[in-house]
């Protein structure tokens, strides 16, 4: 579980995180494990990073979390929320990924992180309060100085978390979470895939293949 090296530098490591890794050691069942605990900083440096979707912490069903945030393993049927996300990506483009894994979207710089980055089976929200959130903040504060940042903040959740953060040049897109008990109320229609490819675009950046 060594932080990858583009992200190390973060006080997080040194504050946080040696602590929340002896609390980890006491439950060898967590998920997504060892292996996927820093997926999402792995698989996304900060100087590519363009955009940012927070969750909450990883699915606590065994074999679904691959430690992206709402992303699953290829082969693990689409959770509620993550099946909206595609039906307004597919409203809003036309098309949507093959599976659940969004591994396609951090590879483009889609930043994926969750605010709690481990669960134990069946507990969702266990480890909410173990100080993971200082992770996320500071990773995105982190990837904010390499330039402008797209924010997809869906949900209460995400928006207290990281919506002071914003500046004027970053792009804001707040919204209802996708969750069946919500989506309803403002995520459905919102448009955020071709949003942000048309701000990035404005910025001679390379639009996000959200097929991918």
């Amino acid at each position: 579980m060594t932080p990858p090296p583009e992200w190390a530098h973060l006080p997080f490591f040194q504050n946080q995180w040696p602590a929340i890794r002896d609390r980890l050691a006491q439950h060898p069942d967590w998920l997504p494990g060892p292996d996927r605990v820093f997926a999402a900083l792995q698989a996304t440096r900060p100087r590519d990073t363009r955009v940012v979707i927070l969750g909450q912490d990883p699915y606590p069903t065994v074999g679904h979390a691959n430690g992206l945030a709402f992303s699953v393993t290829p082969e693990t049927p689409l959770p509620r929320s993550l099946r909206n996300i595609f039906k307004e990506l597919y409203d809003d483009i036309g098309s949507a990924p093959s599976n659940g894994d969004l591994s396609g979207w951090a590879r483009q710089g889609v930043l994926l992180l969750n605010t709690a980055l481990s669960v134990l089976p069946g507990q969702a929200g266990v480890h909410a309060k173990w100080g993971w959130q200082e992770l996320a903040r500071q990773a995105v504060a982190d990837a904010q100085a390499h330039g402008p940042l797209a924010f997809l903040l869906w949900g209460n959740h995400a928006q207290k978390t990281l919506s002071d953060l914003a500046r004027p040049q970053d792009l804001v897109i707040a919204t209802a979470h996708p969750s069946p008990l919500s989506a309803r109320r403002g995520f459905f229609g919102s448009q955020p895939f071709s949003r942000i490819n048309d701000w990035l675009a404005g910025k001679g950046r390379t639009p996000i293949d959200w097929t991918a």
